[in-house]
């Protein structure tokens, strides 16, 4: 198993959920945590223990996002007019590489990461190699000719595991998917329950 992979099962694990919805994952078949002491009894959560956990599991669902990358998002949330936990998903949800993700040009997080890295996606024509850059509400996001023959592309394009969001229109027959506006919460496709709410409350407080 791959370093990534064991990663992302062990996220999954360590928060007692499938935060992806992946048919795969361990605790589908094990709901408890990972490593010898996984099967403890569960003791009552304090609140910041709440809020840390709603904040591992948003951060841990965006794939390998340092904490610095994440607070500096949280930061740019809270700076912004408007509710700082709808703005927080919004920011997240603009990544490249989570539009990437959602447009099911790859079928991970995770892959989506890569495929920005190695230089086979265009923002408005032009090559973006940074899975952090922002896209802009309009922006069009596109696989690049030579990479639209990858297996793992056509695999997770003919996947019917998940569907494209509204705020996402996909034009699969060119590899196209323009970003019509960030999103609100309610509208993000989580296969979990995620609480931004709660990491406001923890970086507030």
């Amino acid at each position: 198993m791959s370093k990534r992979h064991s990663a992302k099962y062990k996220i999954d694990r360590r928060m007692g959920e499938n935060i992806w919805g992946r048919p795969k994952s361990p605790v589908n078949s094990r709901s408890y945590g990972p490593g010898q002491h996984g099967q403890r009894r569960k003791s009552k959560v304090s609140d910041f223990g709440l809020q840390l956990r709603a904040k591992q599991k948003l951060k841990g669902y965006y794939g390998n996002l340092t904490e610095k990358q994440f607070s500096r998002t949280y930061t740019e949330a809270a700076r912004r007019k408007g509710n700082t936990a709808e703005n927080l998903v919004g920011l997240l949800e603009a990544r490249l590489d989570a539009v990437v993700y959602r447009a099911k040009f790859v079928p991970t997080v995770f892959a989506a990461r890569q495929f920005v890295n190695h230089g086979h996606v265009l923002v408005n024509g032009k090559r973006v190699n940074i899975a952090s850059y922002r896209v802009k509400a309009g922006d069009v996001v596109s696989v690049r000719e030579k990479s639209r023959n990858m297996a793992l592309v056509l695999e997770a394009l003919s996947s019917g595991e998940r569907d494209t969001p509204d705020y996402i229109t996909v034009d699969a027959r060119h590899m196209a998917a323009t970003f019509v506006r960030a999103p609100e919460l309610a509208e993000v496709p989580y296969p979990v329950k995620m609480e931004p709410n709660l990491v406001v409350e923890f970086y507030a407080s």
